[in-house]
């Protein structure tokens, strides 16, 4: 069995569900008392949140490269980045580390593929959903991607961090979401990607008949695979 790294902690609610989805995965692929081997790092959120929204990406790059060497040097053989908005310093962090690192809209686009999915609804936050850094991978695998409104975006991305960062999960967050989700639907979009990977604290595939994505179960999963 391959050693996962996570180099988590952004948020660490997240990162708590990429723990506890790699361990049951292997669990279920391997059976016994098997469990994962994992080398972990996690950050603290709150100076990385504060970079983000000064925009200063360069020192982002810097920060996760670095803890992305510490997790390589604890014996890791390859890396998940355990956060959706944090993948447009991909490159950055790659290019930092001799082990490859899966990238999570690499493997929410086989998800999509897989299913024939063409066209598909995009929820992250604003970084996510209006740059190019991850639209464009998405694009790179032949889907069209659909986005949200401007308002709808701020209303997203601002509960996302006041809110599901914080362990908030407000019903009536949940129906500002769905409401989004099915605007999407009506849009043309044939799946929806939780492209955050706290919006799974919020809303499953259970609350709505459009098929949801969710990355953070996706990536987890792509982790498991990996590694047996």
């Amino acid at each position: 069995m391959k050693t996962v790294g996570l180099l988590g902690g952004m948020s660490w609610e997240s990162s708590l569900f990429y723990y506890k989805a790699i361990n049951e995965g292997v669990k279920a692929k391997l059976g016994g008392l098997h469990s994962a081997k994992i080398a972990m790092v996690s950050v603290d959120f709150e100076e990385i949140e504060k970079l983000q929204h000064a925009g200063d990406w360069q020192k982002l790059g810097e920060i996760l490269a670095k803890e992305a060497s510490n997790i390589e040097r604890a014996g890791a053989d390859f890396l998940l980045i355990c956060t959706n908005t944090m993948h447009k310093v991909a490159p950055q962090v790659q290019n930092a580390i001799d082990i490859p690192l899966i990238h999570i809209a690499d493997a929410t686009a086989k998800a999509l593929i897989k299913d024939g999915i063409k066209k598909v609804g995009l929820l992250g936050t604003a970084f996510t959903m209006e740059q190019d850094f991850y639209k464009s991978r998405l694009q790179e695998h032949g889907l069209e991607v659909l986005i949200p409104n401007e308002q709808e975006r701020e209303l997203v991305h601002n509960i996302i961090y006041n809110e599901l960062c914080l362990g908030e999960c407000k019903v009536a967050s949940k129906e500002k979401y769905l409401k989004i989700i099915n605007k999407l639907a009506k849009d043309g979009a044939e799946g929806v990607i939780l492209g955050c990977t706290e919006i799974g604290m919020l809303v499953n595939s259970s609350d709505t008949e459009i098929k949801l994505y969710d990355t953070t179960y996706i990536h987890a999963q792509s982790a498991v695979d990996f590694a047996c």
